[in-house]
């Protein structure tokens, strides 16, 4: 997709220039001096050039523009008159993630920041269900394989059943298991993480109710049940709020003080690790940072992928750890 919105904007004034029955055909100079006017500032040749470019050839844009250059007058055109590129093809996962988008928007439409957007995201929705099976009829959706979000089929029955406070049956398959396991859930919240979704609700079957994350790429099947539980009794920021990623233990935050290398500290300053992260101490030889966390198993994951840039100073419980594993990493590679 586009770096940027401003690149958006470009290809869409590119295009509507082509496609004009204005004449002569633009030249080069013609497209600077047009997309420069809409776009309220100067665009330089070699950004058009690129713009053109990419709207002939890039996959991820995906335009595949008709685009073709008339050498003896200088002047650019589509060799199919029809074309734009309002026509082409949409990725089906990137239609779904629009709906995604919109059913978490939906979900919480209590809070202020929302509510300033309601009305907006009540149409696009309304849009996007009036016009998909239009859309699908014409062509213009292109179905792929795969979908980024594996389970995402879900997620609108989900967040019904979460804005209806509807119990929902699940068949899930964990990783340590032969067979689904049937879970009757009140959900609660859905939460996206590393290009995966999982819901968070109170498993009927489990003992006391507990609190569960399930992830939505093992969720087998899905049911409504017409049954409802009560207003839930859970915040979803306060849940989350210790937690890197979304495992959430019963136990209470650590300290936990970390040493980087200069040039990760960088990063690390740029991309926090947590919301609690606290800059101790930033010099030539280290960046030492200090976050208020549970320890769990996406913190441990993280840390690890920094590999020799960090070093865990406390707790000491993590740190051993953290050696163990590289310890272990070491002897795969004797």
């Amino acid at each position: 997709m586009p770096k940027n919105k401003d690149a958006v904007s470009r290809y869409r004034w590119i295009d509507e220039r082509l496609r004009s029955k204005q004449k002569p055909k633009p030249t080069l100079d013609n497209l600077i001096e047009y997309v420069s006017d809409k776009m309220g500032t100067a665009i330089s040749t070699r950004t058009i050039q690129k713009d053109i470019q990419d709207m002939r050839q890039d996959p991820e844009l995906n335009y595949m523009a008709p685009i073709v250059y008339e050498r003896s007058s200088g002047t650019y055109r589509y060799s199919d008159d029809s074309f734009s590129i309002g026509n082409s093809p949409i990725e089906e996962a990137d239609l779904q993630g629009l709906e995604i988008a919109i059913g978490i928007l939906e979900q919480f439409r209590s809070l202020p920041v929302v509510q300033q957007f309601e009305d907006a995201i009540l149409k696009i929705a309304a849009s996007l269900k009036m016009n998909r099976e239009a859309l699908q009829h014409k062509g213009l959706i292109k179905f792929t394989r795969a979908s980024h979000y594996k389970g995402a089929e879900h997620i609108p029955e989900i967040v019904d059943a979460i804005k209806n406070l509807e119990v929902i049956r699940i068949a899930y398959q964990s990783f340590d298991r032969d067979e689904p396991k049937e879970h009757w859930v009140e959900p609660y919240h859905l939460r996206e993480y590393q290009h995966r979704f999982y819901l968070i609700g109170k498993s009927q079957q489990t003992r006391g109710g507990a609190v569960i994350t399930f992830a939505l790429d093992r969720v087998v099947k899905l049911w409504p049940t017409n049954k409802h539980f009560d207003e839930k009794n859970f915040d979803e920021a306060s849940y989350f709020q210790h937690a890197v990623g979304i495992t959430v233990h019963d136990g209470e935050p650590e300290h936990v003080l970390l040493s980087f290398a200069p040039r990760q500290g960088k990063y690390v300053k740029s991309q926090p690790i947590h919301a609690s992260q606290k800059i101790v101490e930033d010099n030539s030889t280290e960046c030492r940072i200090s976050l208020n966390v549970v320890i769990n198993p996406e913190l441990t994951m993280t840390l690890l992928s920094y590999g020799a840039q960090v070093k865990v100073l406390q707790p000491k419980h993590l740190a051993e750890k953290m050696a163990e594993e590289a310890k272990a990493m070491a002897v795969l590679y004797k």
